[in-house]
Order: C-alpha cells, then structure tokens, then sequence
C-alpha cells in the first residue's frame, strides 16, 4: 500500500468514526421524541445480537472430536446463568469468554 492509500484510509476510518458518532444525534436530537420504530430496534437487536454471536460461536463445534464439545458447553452455561442471575450483556460475554479460555488453556 503506497503512503497515499494509507492516508486515504486513515482519512476514510475517521471520517467514517466521526460520522457514527455524530450522526444519530444529528438526525434525531434531544428536544424531539424518538420514532418508536428506533425504539423498538433498541429493544430487539441486543437479544438477535446476542443470539447471532451464540450461533456464530458454536457453528464448527463438533461433540464427536477433540474434547468433545465439553468446553463450549460449560463456557455456553456460564453465559447463561450470568445472564439470568445480572441481565447484563457484557458481563455474561466476558464471564463466558474467561471461562471458556480458562478450560481451554488449563483443562483441556
């Protein structure tokens, strides 16, 4: 990549931050109520998030190799029972990811 490309890029990444940043403020601002179809994204796309990253996770684990699935399957608990207990999102990812590592480099 030439020195030109690569202050193109750069140009590009932050002017592509910049706009993620600043526009949802642009477009729907503080003194206006916000359309109920935004709010209902808001509702609705952490729990597909989440559901995708599960599907995304668990897509090439194989119960018949290796070591048989049985990490996954206790790091996919934890995710579960962090979730049920805090409801917090980020927590039950991160406790399962260190749960998950931890097996794998220590246990299996």
């Amino acid at each position: 990549m030439t020195f030109t490309r690569q202050i193109i890029t750069i140009g590009m990444v932050i002017l592509g931050t910049v706009l993620t940043r600043f526009l949802p403020f642009l477009i729907f601002p503080a003194g206006k109520p916000t359309p109920a179809y935004i709010q209902y994204l808001g509702k609705v796309l952490p729990a597909a998030v989440f559901g995708m990253l599960v599907v995304y996770c668990l897509k090439n684990v194989s119960v018949f190799t290796g070591s048989h699935a049985i990490p996954e399957l206790l790091a996919l608990a934890v995710v579960v029972l962090l979730h049920r207990w805090k409801r917090q999102m980020l927590l039950s990812i991160a406790g399962g990811t260190v749960c998950y590592m931890l097996l794998v480099q220590f246990i299996f």
